[in-house]
């Protein structure tokens, strides 16, 4: 089927993919028109040759346009939905700039851990993505795409460090500590950084609703913190209006998280920096 061009958006993802529901939650708060599609074998060659990138989402524009990468995708929106930008201006911009960060690259290891080193959550997670993908397939041929999709999710678990029990366990312990602060912060305010969502706000849901909540494993761990539960059905709503906490002092949500990243994050990120500078294909961070 080739992928039509008409007004609206048109986000091509997968229901349990982290950003496919993170670019769905910041369309939803853009207001405009979209629609949600699979990205199955139907339209699977077309959007990685329109893109460049075999990533999910993408995002297809009312110009038929096919991009890639959520974070810019948000600049983009910003631009042309300013009166409900994701990313504010100034220093406040700067700061959700960096809480989204580290939702975008490191909480995703430990959503990774939960999914596919629990056997439960592992196959339960390869099934349904491969009749996403496969639809019309026959049992054979998405059990072989199942198979395929559980060897990629070991092999990610691998190369984002989380095959080891120690790492498994800090990040399950560190995740903890961000849910509780975001249960805390949600009898206070709205959305994680105010009375208002940003971009924060649209990682953070695409991680309860592809991952945390999804699982079968996850999902007994957040049960307990039920204002977050009860927010990642709701927070769609937004009217338009609130403000967001001033800078410096923000959240107490964006404090934790600030702190998380200086003990965890920040060594990888330096970690990081040195190994593309040295031409190195991979680094340990302590």
């Amino acid at each position: 089927m080739p992928i039509l061009s008409d007004p609206s958006y048109a986000v091509y993802g997968m229901q349990l993919s982290y950003f496919t529901r993170k670019l769905e939650a910041a369309m939803q708060w853009y207001g405009v028109r979209f629609e949600m599609h699979s990205k199955d074998l139907s339209v699977q060659a077309e959007l990685e040759s329109r893109a460049a990138t075999r990533q999910i989402p993408v995002l297809r524009t009312p110009e038929n346009w096919v991009i890639g990468d959520t974070t810019p995708l948000l600049d983009l929106m910003d631009g042309r939905v300013p009166i409900r930008r994701m990313f504010p201006t100034g220093p406040l911009g700067v700061l959700v700039h960096i809480v989204e960060e580290w939702f975008d690259e490191w909480l995703p290891r430990t959503c990774l851990h939960y999914r596919w080193n629990d056997a439960e959550s592992a196959t339960a997670a390869a099934q349904c993505m491969a009749r996403e993908i496969n639809p019309d397939g026959d049992d054979a041929t998405r059990h072989g795409i199942a198979q395929m999709i559980a060897g990629w999710g070991a092999r990610a678990c691998r190369a984002t460090g989380v095959a080891e029990v120690a790492q498994q366990q800090a990040g399950e312990a560190e995740c903890l500590r961000v849910l509780t602060a975001l249960d805390n912060q949600l009898a206070e305010t709205k959305y994680t950084l105010g009375d208002r969502p940003c971009a924060v706000d649209a990682v953070v849901l695409g991680a309860l609703r592809a991952h945390l909540l999804a699982d079968p494993g996850p999902a007994r761990v957040v049960a307990q913190f039920e204002r977050v539960v009860r927010w990642a059905t709701e927070a769609s709503d937004w009217d338009g209006g609130g403000e967001l906490a001033p800078f410096p002092d923000s959240t107490m949500f964006a404090r934790v998280v600030l702190d998380e990243m200086h003990a965890g994050y920040c060594p990888f990120v330096l970690g990081n920096r040195a190994a593309l500078a040295a031409g190195s294909k991979a680094f340990v961070a302590t």
